[in-house]
């Protein structure tokens, strides 16, 4: 998830203090693509290894006091020399950046350790070794903490590092410095991780993507003085050390003992190095309700007597006698049997077939372990049994892509790791300014929350549609040709378009399917609700602008796997839940949008002023597929209309507004069944 790099040089041939400096400065800042919520670097010297670590971007670091003190007593002052450096981007998942001590690298038990991805059975492994002590919140630290154990109880490095391994689920990229091996170890579970070797053998370096690597490459300053550069993956389930005294590589695997034991070409330094964090004293314990998506969770009566009058009230709402969709829909008729023009339109699915599937991917198969396709990844059932069953069924070696805007959750990321890790696949995140876009989502809910209106509720939306803009930029940077979408072609709405005056074109498979006339239509309806609205006009309308260009310009030229397979709910969460032990949302039983932050909110206006949501529209399509009863229908979407008010708290705390004046201006706000005779 996070971004992680190091360096180090030959010490019969050091670069010079400035090159050094320029290559580890460059590494950071490529690292930022996949995490800005903090960073931090660790110094190996033949004496001490010295860490830095804030909470602020890796591009503020660089400019801080102690990344520069950190420098100047690395590059050969005061009798010391730079043996190795490690650091590390981070995009939060466990542990909260406001306490230092959770940000990474990580000092642990003799360990100085940097870790990209989630152990997801972390606090499971702490229950099982209670001899060990817990003092942060992150999950590197019980990996840090086990590796010294095994240590401590005999083991040899390799073996420690293998022991550990085998306990831990999740995924874990790790680069490793002790005070008492002079060598820095990497390992990998899942094959996020590049090293890197120059043509005249002065500097070793390595990253999470092969692409980072590629880039400093380029960089004229590297060029100049260390030539090429030859990049190597540290496959899934392998790793190496570097031994700093001779320059030497040794590689491992981290499953059997029947690859090189290098643990007898390992001496313990004589003297054991001291470990200095000159990180600034900024974290400080922070209260539970300053932590967004940590409760507790107090819930006013209000708002619980609130929802049963509207239920009440939607219920009572006429509607089609074939699918379940009210008459609130947008652009609904009835004919005289009661059906609905949404059902009289409708075309069943026709799908491609596995075998035409298969007839397709065929030319690009590589048979090298290089990737073959890149397979967007949500986080969410749909793609993540798309990951399975890219994979699995159709045994390509893919590469996983997520763009995290800042509302993935914790959950999704979870999952993402439960699945890479297990199945040893490659995982590159693009985090955007998670700060930056949480504030623009802030900027439009509270212009919304003044003057409400359905149609203009997918601004808060806006800033994930970089997502296809990415997909294709991570294809190219891969050399994936082939890009794998897991879009379940029943989530098509209409209703969010409908409420911007658009009517539907039924039969079109895609949401982001509109004609020239209808973009120019949204377009018009856009301004004129931004005139009627100028509080909509701020900081955030570049983003909403990029965002309309990648959901409704660029091209996606994407392999659709549900044109293909025949889409299956139970198949697919039974099957993620048996194989992956994948992670459900404890305040809903649905599956769906369980890894997208914002969709507990924006159902929760919709059913709240327009009596319908994504589970109405979803479920009806299931209905004219025969995939399901009426009503089943009707009693899966009153379950899943429910409000989850734990997620709408997490989504308010996370964005920065205030949950009870949010809930209060969405129930005052005129329903759209209240007109309706």
């Amino acid at each position: 998830m996070c971004g992680i790099f190091g360096l180090i040089p030959n010490r019969e041939s050091v670069p010079p203090s400035q090159i050094l400096r320029r290559t580890i400065d460059t590494l950071f800042n490529l690292s930022e693509s996949r995490g800005r919520e903090a960073s931090g670097i660790a110094f190996l010297l033949p004496q001490s290894i010295r860490v830095a670590k804030h909470a602020v971007a890796a591009s503020d670091l660089i400019s801080q006091p102690e990344y520069n003190q950190a420098f100047e007593a690395a590059l050969g002052t005061n009798g010391n020399y730079l043996q190795a450096v490690i650091g590390h981007s981070r995009l939060v998942t466990n542990g909260a950046q406001h306490i230092n001590e959770n940000n990474q690298p990580v000092i642990k038990s003799g360990l100085v350790g940097i870790h990209n991805g989630i152990i997801t059975n972390v606090d499971e492994l702490w229950e099982q070794f209670p001899e060990l002590p817990r003092q942060y919140g992150i999950d590197t630290e019980i990996l840090l903490a086990l590796i010294r154990k095994f240590l401590n109880g005999g083991q040899s490095l390799i073996q420690a590092v293998r022991q550990a391994y085998k306990l831990i689920e999740g995924v874990a990229s790790i680069a490793l410095f002790f005070d008492d091996f002079n060598v820095c170890l990497l390992a990998s579970n899942n094959g996020s991780l590049y090293v890197g070797l120059d043509k005249t053998h002065q500097v070793v370096v390595f990253g999470s993507e092969r692409y980072i690597l590629q880039q400093l490459a380029k960089r004229k300053f590297f060029s100049d003085i260390f030539g090429d550069l030859q990049i190597h993956q540290i496959r899934a389930g392998n790793g190496c050390l570097l031994h700093l005294d001779h320059f030497q590589i040794d590689t491992f695997a981290l499953q059997g003992e029947d690859s090189l034991d290098v643990s007898s070409l390992l001496e313990k330094n004589r003297s054991v190095r001291l470990i200095q964090d000159i990180s600034p004293d900024n974290g400080r314990p922070a209260s539970l309700r300053s932590i967004p998506g940590e409760g507790p969770y107090i819930l006013s009566p209000s708002f619980v007597d609130e929802f049963p009058k509207n239920r009440d009230r939607v219920a009572k709402l006429r509607r089609c006698t074939c699918c379940i969709l009210p008459e609130t829909m947008p652009f609904i008729e009835f004919d005289a049997q009661g059906v609905c023009n949404y059902c009289r339109s409708y075309k069943k699915l026709e799908l491609k077939g596995l075998d035409a599937l298969m007839e397709l991917i065929e030319p690009y198969r590589k048979g090298t372990g290089e990737p073959e396709c890149l397979v967007t990844f949500s986080g969410g059932r749909d793609s993540s049994y798309g990951v399975h069953f890219v994979k699995n069924v159709l045994k390509l070696h893919p590469v996983t892509y997520t763009y995290d805007w800042g509302m993935v959750t914790d959950l999704a990321r979870r999952n993402q790791m439960r699945l890479c890790g297990k199945l040893g696949i490659e995982h590159i995140l693009v985090s955007a300014d998670i700060a930056w876009k949480r504030a623009n989502i802030r900027r439009n809910v509270t212009a919304w929350l003044r003057k409400p209106h359905l149609g203009t509720v997918p601004l808060f939306m806006a800033g994930d549609k970089q997502y296809f803009y990415y997909a294709n930029k991570v294809s190219q940077q891969t050399g994936c040709k082939v890009i794998v979408l897991c879009e379940n072609l029943l989530e098509t709405t209409r209703f969010k378009s409908g409420y911007c005056g658009i009517p539907p074109r039924h039969g079109t498979a895609h949401t982001y399917t509109l004609s020239v006339m209808d973009k120019a239509r949204m377009a018009l309806f856009y301004g004129w609700q931004y005139l009627q609205n100028p509080a909509f006009i701020n900081a955030s309308l570049v983003d909403t602008l990029s965002a309309f260009a990648c959901y409704y310009v660029i091209p996606h030229p994407y392999v659709n796997l549900y044109e293909y397979i025949q889409w299956d709910e139970e198949e697919i969460a039974s099957t993620l839940i048996r194989e992956y032990n994948w992670e459900t949302a404890t305040d809903t039983k649905n599956t769906w949008r369980i890894g997208d932050g914002t969709a507990s909110f924006y159902n929760y206006i919709y059913y709240t002023i327009g009596g319908l949501t994504e589970n109405d529209t979803f479920r009806s399509n299931q209905i004219r597929e025969g995939a399901l009863t009426r009503p089943e229908a009707l009693r899966l979407a009153a379950r899943d209309n429910e409000p989850r008010y734990e997620s709408i708290q997490w989504y308010c705390d996370i964005i920065g507004i205030d949950f009870d004046d949010t809930i209060r201006t969405i129930n005052a706000t005129p329903k759209l069944y209240e007109r309706i005779s």
